[in-house]
């Protein structure tokens, strides 16, 4: 029996899945709660490299639908400072000429590259306009948001989903890697990342190069410092520096821009991007009339299809 003062909806983890779908649920008129083990500024989403891009995400056709409602809602962001999401012009390189990706349709200002816009000798390279989303900004933002609405968020660690869905007629699971043992999923997994966090040097252009045996290499400028990557270990857990991992993320990154052999290093972050073969999001029946909405399982790309299983979400709650 659910009291007329209890959450309708309870909403479990506070990353950047879990404070979108509850922003969404909220200024919806919903009465919602978080719980979590973890405030957003210890979760996974703080350290993400965040820009848009549909990144080690699968089935890719849904993955590219929530990308392009996410893009929109970005775009509408970046014209407010407060939110730490700025637009920059993005380059993908490929080592050869490819067909345009699934999301070509959805972003701003798509073309292919020109020659001269080429790096690595690589052949081919498209262009479009790409939202950074700096995450120690964006996540206070948003959960200032969430708590604007009246949401209240519960530090909470729990084995189950039980104690939720006692609480509430619904519960919405965005555990992410947790999922695993909350609902027993071993499809989940976990993909270790780590970035290199220099110093701003001028840089305001987005480089992706995906294709390179040595490793996967981004750039990413922010408002005060530029993100260099990557690293994907799949099924690779460790959470301190590989310092062997440091030095080949930015060689790689200065034969793309050269500048950044000599700017400062302000830090290194890792994470463990929580993937799965495919991204759970679906509703569960149970048995006693409880629903549950799985929204996890995004791999590399939570922040850029956030705000499109939130919306779908928000369908399935309805």
């Amino acid at each position: 029996m659910h009291s007329s003062h209890a959450p309708e909806i309870i909403v479990v983890g506070c990353g950047v899945v879990g404070l979108s779908c509850a922003a969404l649920l909220a200024e919806a008129g919903k009465r919602v709660e978080i719980w979590t083990a973890a405030l957003p500024e210890h979760t996974t989403s703080h350290v993400a490299a965040a820009f848009w891009h549909p990144y080690k995400i699968t089935p890719i056709e849904r993955a590219s639908e929530w990308a392009a409602a996410s893009y929109r809602r970005f775009v509408e962001l970046a014209a407010d400072p407060q939110t730490g999401v700025q637009l920059h012009t993005g380059i993908e390189l490929f080592p050869s000429v490819i067909p345009d990706p699934p999301w070509a349709a959805a972003v701003d200002g798509f073309r292919h590259a020109r020659p001269d816009e080429l790096r690595l000798g690589r052949a081919h390279g498209i262009v479009f306009e790409a939202p950074v989303i700096e995450m120690p900004v964006y996540l206070p933002w948003l959960l200032a948001r969430v708590r604007a609405r009246g949401v209240k968020i519960v530090e909470r660690r729990l084995d189950t989903l039980d104690a939720a869905i006692e609480r509430a007629p619904l519960v919405v699971n965005t555990t992410g890697l947790g999922a695993r043992e909350l609902v027993d999923d071993d499809e989940v997994y976990a993909v270790r990342g780590q970035i290199v966090v220099c110093e701003q040097i001028g840089l305001d252009r987005v480089w992706l190069e995906e294709h390179d045996p040595a490793g996967t290499t981004y750039i990413i400028p922010r408002a005060h410092d530029i993100v260099l990557g990557g690293v994907a270990d799949e099924h690779d857990e460790r959470l301190g520096e590989d310092l062997d991992q440091s030095e080949a993320i930015v060689r790689r990154c200065v034969a793309i821009e050269p500048a950044l052999a000599h700017a400062k290093r302000l830090g290194v972050r890792v994470g463990l991007r929580p993937c799965r073969p495919s991204v759970r999001l679906e509703l569960q029946q149970l048995a006693d009339g409880g629903k549950i909405i799985h929204d996890y399982g995004h791999g590399g790309a939570g922040v850029t299809v956030s705000w499109g299983c939130a919306d779908e979400v928000l369908a399935l709650a309805d």
